[in-house]
């Protein structure tokens, strides 16, 4: 058995074979390993006895699951009305031609993925930007060289 299954297993093993707890397992496979590997999809299917695609269904539908790997590092662009006004879509840019990549995608060295979302909840610090759980408040082009940089040195 494979360390990713062994650790599918653990925690699978930790909920009940019920299918109120297929939200919170889903959860917890995101966290461990970033994202829900197929296998653990399947795995979960089985341990509860339901068919994949409903589960798939559910993958699909939060923003904040997915079935494809992130980056190591998952910035988080608002783009909220406060955030709107006060020049998020510049930032966005900004990273796009930083990363070379687009909303919803990883870089190709797996070390950062971009997610544009429409509020976090920080509208006070307008524009936004998150860094795994760092929170930029009133994030400007010239700071976004340093914020990536800070990153990429920790690898």
């Amino acid at each position: 058995m494979s360390v990713q299954e062994e650790k599918i297993n653990e925690i699978l093993q930790a909920y009940p074979a019920d299918q109120h707890y297929s939200l919170a397992i889903m959860q917890d496979l995101q966290h461990e390993f970033q994202y829900i590997p197929r296998e653990g999809l399947e795995a979960l299917a089985d341990y509860l006895d339901l068919p994949l695609s409903s589960l798939y269904s559910m993958a699909t539908f939060y923003k904040a699951l997915s079935l494809k790997p992130k980056g190591r590092h998952v910035i988080k662009l608002c783009d909220g009305t406060a955030c709107h006004i006060r020049g998020s879509m510049t930032l966005v840019e900004g990273v796009k031609r930083a990363l070379g990549i687009a909303d919803g995608e990883t870089t190709p060295d797996g070390l950062f993925s971009l997610e544009l979302v429409n509020c976090l909840g920080s509208c006070a610090l307008a524009p936004v930007m998150v860094v795994d759980d760092t929170y930029y408040g009133k994030m400007t082009m010239e700071k976004l060289p340093g914020v990536l940089d800070s990153y990429r040195k920790e690898g």
